[in-house]
């Protein structure tokens, strides 16, 4: 998918929600534990229930390796699902992927040309040659880990290196890559007063938001600081959709929560 393509797709919906997709199985309505599939039938039911009110979906690949091969099969089930029936939303395989040249490569063919995920991210430590690799693939996006919404980001993150701190110049010197026309960037939330810094050096570049909601994120802070003419963000909400019931209404409450805070979009869209 295109940039203009998911721009297109947020003033359509008047959304730029992304619902991540992270099942637990402890945490889903116990009825389904029945069922041959639980983990796609959980992420089936909320997609049915949210599709028209977000514009990506964002499955955590640990909640699906940490259940063997079935796991990755309920991915597979999961994106293939989104690709047929909606081939208009934006798919994130969260994966924080990135190794040397061969391997990231292989990595960029797992989610790009196997699964069929529109973007992956990809951990910017060990530099150009980690990145460039995903880069070279056709309407797929890089989305890189840059300033992310947990407490050990200071440990490294925010430190300064030759005067300069270490997340904005990842955000620089990723600029120059071979195709960063093709990046994205990971900024928590919860770091919403730093998206002015940010948006200096990376004017227009998408942003993919995590931490509104369970985590403490402000969405009215960080569009203050991070909306740009094509809003560029991507706001991401995981438990504080998919588990605001563990009953036979989940679906239905998820979908209460996602229409929640597309409300709250639509208005600040409006302004």
């Amino acid at each position: 998918m295109t940039t203009q393509q998911l721009i297109t797709q947020i003033k359509k919906k008047q959304s730029f929600l992304c619902v991540g997709l992270d099942v637990d199985l402890n945490k889903i309505p116990q009825h389904l534990l029945e069922e041959e599939d639980p983990i796609f039938a959980f992420n089936k039911a909320i997609i049915d229930a949210t599709h028209q009110l977000c514009v990506a979906y964002k499955p955590n690949t640990a909640f699906y390796e940490a259940y063997g091969i079935k796991g990755w099969q309920a991915l597979g089930k999961t994106i293939n699902y989104l690709n047929d029936k909606h081939p208009e939303i934006y798919t994130i395989a969260d994966a924080k992927r990135g190794d040397i040249g061969n391997t990231s490569t292989m990595y960029a063919k797992a989610f790009f040309e196997d699964l069929g995920f529109d973007s992956v991210t990809v951990a910017p430590y060990m530099g150009k040659d980690s990145v460039e690799p995903f880069l070279t693939f056709k309407d797929k996006h890089t989305i890189l880990l840059a300033l992310t919404s947990n407490q050990g980001a200071f440990d490294f993150q925010t430190k300064q290196v030759e005067g300069i701190e270490l997340y904005k110049q990842v955000l620089k010197t990723s600029k120059t890559w071979e195709n960063s026309e093709n990046l994205m960037y990971v900024v928590g939330a919860t770091k919403a007063e730093y998206l002015a810094d940010i948006r200096q050096i990376i004017p227009d570049s998408f942003l993919l938001v995590p931490g509104v909601g369970a985590q403490g994120g402000n969405l009215q802070d960080v569009c203050k600081y991070g909306m740009t003419d094509n809003v560029g963000l991507l706001i991401n909400s995981s438990r504080g959709i998919i588990y605001a019931s563990q009953n036979d209404d989940f679906a239905q409450a998820a979908a209460a929560k996602a229409k929640e805070l597309q409300l709250q979009m639509k208005e600040i869209l409006e302004h």
